[in-house]
């Protein structure tokens, strides 16, 4: 249980600080705000650059996009580790960048790959051709890089542990899932069913690869390979955004099949892939006896 946890309020700490400072809700509220405090100084200060123009290079837009992703998250996470938890941060750790990280990001594309290839066999994904001019930094820099950290940090590293730690792994799967979900649905051609298979095939997959690993680098991995994959590779729109890709395709066949203008992530073909593999790593967690009780209970035992 206790390499499960990687933070428990201080024993000698007075109430207030147990209420305001190391709560579950407490500590998901003072990185809210800085992410969105630094964010906002990031906003103001990056124009002055020129980098955010659309006359900018598309690398430099996406330096931009990047920082602005990465600098937020980031600063707000080393904040609340540091100066509020005051541990080490084991999660980020660069020994899991080698353990865990790379398998993460290279069973990461053998996942979409396996997607794309039933979207084939079912006759719904076609290859029209290949773009060999497609400007791969960009988007690597932004679905990949960008989208892997940042989105890993807020929705595994930070909502998803602190709510296990207070509240157990169970609802820690839904409340993260359903944040993951929410969050995709002001995206293009998002709809309730796109959201829904989002916070099913990834959101409780990456926070079920956190939970056996214990390793942002992991989730990080395999969420920029998927999403790499889904757009540099394969030319699939990243959950809604169109990528340029190596390869020049097309879906048809119904929205449930090929996801429609959504990209693949709202298939059944990619909710059942995932599933299955979530349905894996649930199983090793219940093997291992892993699964985190609420703090509650974990007292009272």
């Amino acid at each position: 249980m206790s390499q499960s946890i990687a933070f428990t309020t201080p024993s000698n700490a007075p109430a207030w600080q147990r209420w305001l400072v190391f709560s579950t809700l407490a500590r998901i509220v003072i990185f809210a705000a800085l992410l969105l405090g630094i964010g906002y100084l990031m906003h103001a200060l990056l124009p002055m650059t020129g980098w955010t123009d659309k006359s900018a290079a598309p690398t430099l837009r996406a330096l931009a996009h990047l920082l602005l992703e990465l600098v937020p998250s980031v600063v707000g996470y080393l904040v609340l580790v540091k100066l509020i938890e005051r541990r080490r941060m084991q999660e980020f750790s660069a020994r899991s960048v080698v353990s865990a990280g790379i398998p993460a990001f290279l069973g990461g594309f053998v996942l979409f790959s396996t997607v794309v290839g039933l979207l084939w066999l079912f006759g719904s994904y076609h290859v029209l051709g290949i773009n060999t001019q497609v400007d791969w930094l960009p988007e690597i820099l932004v679905d990949g890089v960008a989208a892997g950290i940042a989105e890993e940090i807020v929705t595994r590293g930070v909502l998803f542990r602190a709510v296990e730690e207070g509240m157990g792994t169970w609802w820690a799967l839904i409340i993260s899932a359903l944040f993951f979900g929410a969050a995709h649905i002001f995206n293009p051609g998002a709809t309730l069913w796109s959201s829904l298979a989002i916070a099913i095939e990834a959101g409780i997959l990456l926070a079920l690869v956190f939970h056996v690993t214990r390793s942002l680098w992991a989730c990080v991995g395999l969420h920029a390979a998927w999403n790499i994959a889904q757009g540099t590779i394969y030319g699939i729109p990243v959950s809604g955004t169109h990528s340029d890709g190596l390869l020049v395709s097309s879906r048809s066949g119904p929205d449930w099949l090929s996801g429609g203008g959504f990209g693949a992530e709202a298939s059944v073909v990619a909710l059942a892939t995932c599933s299955l593999v979530s349905a894996a790593l649930l199983l090793i967690a219940l093997r291992r006896r892993s699964i985190v009780a609420p703090s509650w209970r974990r007292k009272n035992a």
